[in-house]
């Protein structure tokens, strides 16, 4: 059976024959222009609505695309600026603890030079009772740094507390507010002498308890209150205070009141520690004990 011969047209011819007939259609479209008319009209009735809705959808087709493209944009826009955002947030928060540490240096730096004849050494409150007063707290100073027992603390404009406890690299401190606090002091101005008590119950008023101040004293509210030269603990002349609503006692003999604290107990970070303890027995021995 013999197999049939595939014809095989060269494309130039294919092409020639369509150019032939474009030039055809074009000279009758010219020649026969009106006859033509019926036909192009029933034509461009069919082709034109097809195109104006070919037009609407590729319009619209378009204009998603620019959408999707749009928010794809302010997508990637917004992701970048949040990320300008954190980073300006963080570098702020972390100005913001520098200008704090800053200012409590300032702080630490005004208050040493107060008491400039005392050796201290700085140190920064890293644990504390979990209530809203500073009564008691841990440093981050111990034996280690020449941090003793009975060392007197310093910050804000005065007195903190004493050390209780001392171990290698931190030690504990009982602030004068604390309910077991007793603190012998001296007005300033009249060298009379009283006794700072701690209360935190009344620390929520802001204030602490003086008592056993001479019924004829001549104290009025806002004196000083330094600790005292005979304090078995406290070094002299440090400043634990400001007296207010003094009164006299049942017995007339004594008078007492409240003290407003030179230091700030609710918000505690640095403190000066004084590195040189008052002994007891030096004291025992000016009073012939």
């Amino acid at each position: 059976m013999r197999k049939r011969t595939k014809m095989i047209i060269d494309p130039k011819y294919v092409l020639i024959i369509v150019v032939v007939m474009c030039v055809l259609l074009m000279g009758v479209s010219f020649k026969f222009y009106d006859k033509m008319q019926p036909i192009r009209a029933a034509v461009g009735s069919v082709v034109t609505p097809m195109q104006n809705g070919i037009n609407k959808i590729g319009t619209k087709i378009y204009d998603k695309m620019e959408y999707v493209r749009t928010v794809k944009k302010v997508v990637n826009e917004n992701k970048t600026l949040q990320k300008k955002i954190d980073e300006l947030s963080a570098q702020n928060r972390l100005l913001q603890q520098e200008k704090y540490e800053l200012d409590n240096f300032r702080k630490l730096y005004s208050l040493d030079q107060q008491y400039a004849g005392l050796p201290k050494v700085a140190a920064r409150v890293i644990s504390s009772n979990p209530d809203n007063w500073y009564n008691t707290f841990i440093i981050d100073k111990g034996s280690k740094d020449g941090l003793k027992v009975n060392m007197n603390v310093m910050a804000g404009d005065g007195l903190v507390g004493i050390i209780t406890e001392v171990n290698k690299s931190y030690s504990k401190v009982r602030s004068i507010i604390d309910d077991s606090s007793n603190v012998t002091g001296t007005f300033l101005k009249t060298s009379d002498n009283c006794n700072v008590s701690g209360n935190l119950e009344l620390m929520n008023d802001g204030v602490i308890e003086v008592t056993g101040i001479d019924g004829n004293a001549k104290i009025e509210d806002g004196y000083e209150v330094v600790t005292s030269q005979v304090s078995p603990k406290y070094l002299p002349g440090i400043l634990i205070g400001y007296v207010r609503d003094l009164k006299k006692d049942s017995t007339n003999i004594t008078q007492s009141g409240y003290l407003t604290p030179a230091v700030d107990f609710s918000s505690i970070n640095m403190v000066l520690v004084i590195t040189q303890v008052k002994e007891s027995e030096d004291l025992e021995e000016m009073l012939g004990k």
